[in-house]
């Protein structure tokens, strides 16, 4: 079966191997699927739900753009673009919003992450930013989305959004179902310093992720500072619940080198720690470290990222205006 797929990522800035794992690496193998049909999305407009510096937004989108071109993704074979450069995302979104129900959005658990204790200085964009979500992927007929599991919770609101606007508007299919491409195993890439917070670029310590521009001697200097603790490295039998970081660190070159989870826990059991991170560091540095020398070098070249970036917003518009229109007008515009 042909695949439509549509997925993004926020202009966050200094993306990371949480960035990667979670999501870039997948977009790539999607996109070398010849059945695949693949529009990759820079958020820009998600991105604003929380206070940005304009100057830096702007340079963060060029660079997420150099990290898609950087780790494989092909402005010929993928539909690359940013979000705020096609006007129906928020004319669709208005009107999906309009079909959406309060009770839906109340219970996002993400909102109530990301707004904290105080939801009352939450943004409103922040509250209804999976009606946007929705419109992203319902515009371009995207028959399958890859998701992490805190993104399922925002793609069965999309298919529910989507049903009710076909029914609505006497509309059957008019808007495609999406199905989720749920990455199995260690989409969800924790701290290097807490196996049970998720890797960020909002934690204060540098030393809690890898970067993608980091060197070879600071990839090998945090990966040798990972928490761990005092037992071996585990066996096939043995239950990591109780040990989120080892868990963590496996999970990692688990994904890195394409094996599952059992065959590296074979490799290194009852092998010291010291051992496995020099293996570990080996790995990053080979995978990680050419990705970052590329998108600096790609970032050098503003003119070439804003043409990917514009070629893709022809083909992109071109799609989505006729959605649009369609859906204008089942609306009586």
């Amino acid at each position: 079966m042909n695949k439509k797929i549509f997925s993004g990522v926020q202009p966050t800035g200094n993306l990371h191997l949480g960035n990667y794992l979670g999501a870039i690496k997948n977009f790539v193998q999607l996109q070398n699927d010849k059945k695949n049909e693949c529009i990759y999305c820079v958020v820009d407009l998600h991105s604003i739900t929380a206070k940005q510096d304009p100057k830096i937004l702007k340079k963060n989108i060029r660079e997420t753009t150099a990290t898609f071109i950087a780790s494989g993704l092909d402005p010929q074979r993928s539909i690359i673009f940013n979000q705020s450069a096609v006007p129906a995302h928020t004319e669709g979104s208005w009107i999906l919003g309009c079909v959406s129900r309060m009770g839906w959005l109340s219970r996002m658990t993400q909102f109530k992450e990301k707004a904290g204790k105080d939801k009352e200085k939450a943004s409103v964009g922040l509250y209804v930013y999976p009606v946007l979500m929705a419109a992203d992927i319902l515009l371009y007929d995207a028959t399958h989305v890859p998701v992490g599991e805190d993104q399922k919770q925002h793609l069965e609101l999309c298919r529910d959004i989507a049903q009710k606007f076909n029914h609505d508007f006497n509309a059957p299919n008019f808007l495609k179902v999406p199905e989720p491409l749920i990455q199995k195993e260690f989409a969800r890439i924790m701290s290097l310093k807490d196996g049970l917070k998720k890797m960020s670029k909002s934690d204060p310590s540098d030393f809690s992720r890898i970067n993608l521009s980091d060197d070879k001697d600071l990839i090998i200097n945090k990966i040798k500072k990972s928490k761990t603790d005092t037992l071996p490295m585990p066996g096939q039998n043995d239950d990591l619940e109780k040990r989120p970081e080892v868990l963590n660190l496996l999970g990692i070159y688990s994904s890195l080198s394409n094996q599952n989870l059992d065959k590296v826990k074979s490799e290194f059991e009852g092998k010291n720690f010291s051992s496995f991170k020099d293996n570990l560091s080996e790995l990053l540095v080979g995978k990680i470290e050419p990705i970052g020398k590329k998108i600096k070098n790609l970032l050098k070249d503003e003119k070439y990222l804003d043409k990917i970036l514009e070629k893709g917003r022809e083909k992109a518009d071109n799609l989505a205006s006729k959605k649009i229109t369609e859906m204008k007008t089942l609306v009586g515009f």
